[in-house]
């Protein structure tokens, strides 16, 4: 029994144990310190970003925690960490070698933060795949698209970046009416919706406005509504648009043509 409690208490079984704690806190404390110095308020844009930095250094936080603690074990074990620390330009060198797709990986996390190609919430297009940032971490990025899906692609193969994010969109809505419909009380119509819809839509950020007849189609003659908005919140816009011009075309018996079908019953 005595030897069992002189194992536990010994400096290889405590020590270990201690370094392992108290590492844990000093990471828990460094991310609490984190975390106050990007807390503080700016726009939206500036957020995002804040929010990106924020969560690179909790990552690289918690790499260097890791690293001192297994420094620190191996010297209780009787490693001679002071020979290990001054042969660290060899070994520097050999994991270059090795890990040079991590550290690829690495520098390129770092590119894409401070050059602002993205920030975690943004919408962004990454090799064709399309969805909201949500992490950008030392080894890889991870996008979720609209449906659910998730890409988890590193960071040193992102060969090609859209930024939905970094300005204004655009909504657009296309009009149907019938020919027989007189274009110019279609017009005074919509204009008048628009004008309502100006104080309705909460992330307008420009105009609304009637642009006027797109085309002639086969059936119907087509008007285009534009609306500026807040990045990635157009298609709402969109479908909200097209619900009140639905109402307001009602409202004032516009028609919207709709497709017929003929059946043609010949007897022989």
């Amino acid at each position: 029994m005595e030897k069992l409690l002189e194992t536990i208490l010994s400096i290889k079984v405590i020590g270990p144990v201690i370094t392992v704690i108290i590492m844990f806190i000093i990471y828990k404390i460094l991310k609490r310190i984190i975390k106050k110095i990007f807390s503080f308020k700016t726009s939206k844009i500036k957020e995002k970003k804040q929010l990106t930095l924020m969560k690179f250094f909790i990552n690289i936080a918690r790499v260097i925690c890791f690293i001192i603690a297994i420094v620190i074990i191996l010297g209780i074990f009787g490693v001679n960490t002071a020979a290990l620390v001054t042969s660290l330009g060899a070994i520097t060198v050999v994991l270059g070698l090795a890990l040079q797709d991590v550290l690829k990986d690495f520098i390129s996390g770092i590119a894409f933060i401070f050059e602002d190609s993205y920030n975690v919430g943004d919408w962004v297009t990454i090799n064709g795949f399309k969805g909201e940032v949500i992490s950008l971490g030392t080894k890889t990025t991870r996008v979720k698209a609209y449906e659910g899906d998730v890409l988890i692609i590193n960071n040193a193969r992102i060969t090609e970046v859209i930024n939905h994010t970094s300005a204004n969109s655009l909504a657009i809505v296309d009009v149907n009416v019938s020919y027989e419909e007189d274009i110019s009380r279609v017009e005074k119509v919509l204009n008048e919706l628009c004008l309502e819809l100006k104080n309705k839509l909460t992330t307008l950020k420009g105009e609304i406005e009637l642009l006027g007849i797109e085309k002639l189609d086969s059936s119907s003659v087509v008007f285009r509504i534009t609306a500026e908005v807040e990045s990635g919140s157009q298609y709402n816009v969109q479908r909200e648009i097209r619900k009140q011009v639905k109402l307001k075309l009602d409202k004032n018996n516009i028609t919207i043509p709709y497709n017929q079908l003929v059946v043609h019953n010949e007897r022989v």
